[in-house]
């Protein structure tokens, strides 16, 4: 499957940006799906996942109550609302799909199939 992300840009803090993820592909709906984010110097990191199904989601505590995952899979896309943006947000976010639809996985290494990237920067 290949994806690509899109809806990244320059925002003030506190402002709001919705991530597309789109997906080529018959078997989108068959993977899970989840969003990291990698700001300079650091590692890439987990913001949230959602089910094949969408019936579960999981978010990093520094992102709970701020961001919601979503996807519609007759769209073949999965979505990032991101609100109340923070400095601290700023980096470049890639969505990714996991093959393995038992477990929900919130690590980077169990992830097959990443996009490229987009960019969020968010100003103090």
């Amino acid at each position: 499957v290949q994806l690509q992300a899109s809806g990244g840009g320059l925002v003030q803090a506190g402002g709001s940006l919705r991530l597309s993820c789109a997906a080529s592909g018959r078997t989108f709906s068959s993977y899970n799906m989840g969003w990291f984010r990698q700001a300079p110097g650091k590692e890439r990191e987990f913001v949230a996942c959602i089910r094949w199904s969408g019936g579960s989601t999981y978010y990093a505590d520094s992102v709970k109550g701020r961001f919601t995952i979503s996807r519609d899979n007759a769209k073949n896309t999965v979505y990032l609302q991101m609100n109340s943006l923070k400095p601290e947000d700023t980096a470049v976010y890639y969505c990714a799909a996991d093959r393995n639809r038992v477990v929900l996985s919130l690590a980077v290494d169990d992830y097959d199939y990443w996009g490229q990237g987009t960019q969020v920067t968010v100003s103090s």
